[in-house]
């Protein structure tokens, strides 16, 4: 019998409706990231940058889609065999980013700390634009890797693998798997929306900072 353990979960979802309006909601965004990064442009050139938006959970416009991200968050862990009873999913971080149109923008690999679940949210997108590609998270594995038999299939050898999206795709993961964007050529736009939700305890939402300390106390696992 063959038996899978110690999975990372993905969860993917082609959904058109968001794109137009949030394309819209976006532009002003990006137009005020792309001013603030003109500092940073190449002999005038806006190359190998990523316009990067301010927050935008307190932007009314988007608390429909943060609504949506919270709920597919919350079926995701809960569908991973997590207990979320006694926890609230909170949106940490919701940004709109847009690749530079010279090209060479890129994000090296990375994880959002102090999160469970990342996603994003792809407005502009093609084949020939960047991706993201996700890295095995599991340190073990990867200090006794031993070579593929083929790198462009995915397998349980697999050391990292590509998403190729499209606009309307949404991708959520686990947050402590590490991610990057392969370095875009500046053919077609490349716009996405980034997103990190995190579960914290309903004691703490509620401030019952006290009930929290004495079941610490009286654990016989704790180590405080």
């Amino acid at each position: 019998m063959n038996f899978k353990f110690f999975s990372s979960g993905f969860y993917l979802e082609e959904d058109i409706s968001w794109v137009d309006s949030l394309n819209k909601f976006s532009d002003d965004y990006i137009s005020k990231a792309f001013e603030n990064n003109k500092k940073n442009f190449i002999n005038n050139k806006d190359f190998g940058l990523s316009h990067h938006s301010e927050p935008l959970t307190n932007d009314f416009n988007f608390n429909e889609f943060s609504k949506f991200i919270l709920k597919r968050s919350f079926s995701l862990l809960e569908n991973q065999g997590y207990c979320l009873k006694d926890y609230s999913l909170i949106l940490n971080d919701l940004w709109v980013q847009e690749f530079s149109k010279e090209g060479g923008g890129n994000h090296n690999t990375h994880v959002h700390s102090n999160n469970h679940v990342s996603g994003f949210y792809f407005l502009k997108c093609s084949d020939k634009t960047s991706y993201p590609v996700f890295h095995d998270p599991r340190p073990g594995k990867l200090m006794n890797q031993l070579p593929e038999k083929n790198k462009k299939e995915i397998t349980d050898a697999s050391e990292k693998v590509p998403f190729l999206p499209k606009p309307g795709t949404f991708i959520f993961f686990n947050s402590y798997i590490e991610h990057e964007f392969v370095v875009d050529h500046g053919i077609d736009p490349f716009r996405f929306i980034h997103f990190n939700i995190q579960a914290i305890p309903k004691q703490l939402i509620n401030g019952d900072f006290k009930k929290i300390n004495d079941s610490k106390n009286n654990s016989s696992d704790s180590i405080f």
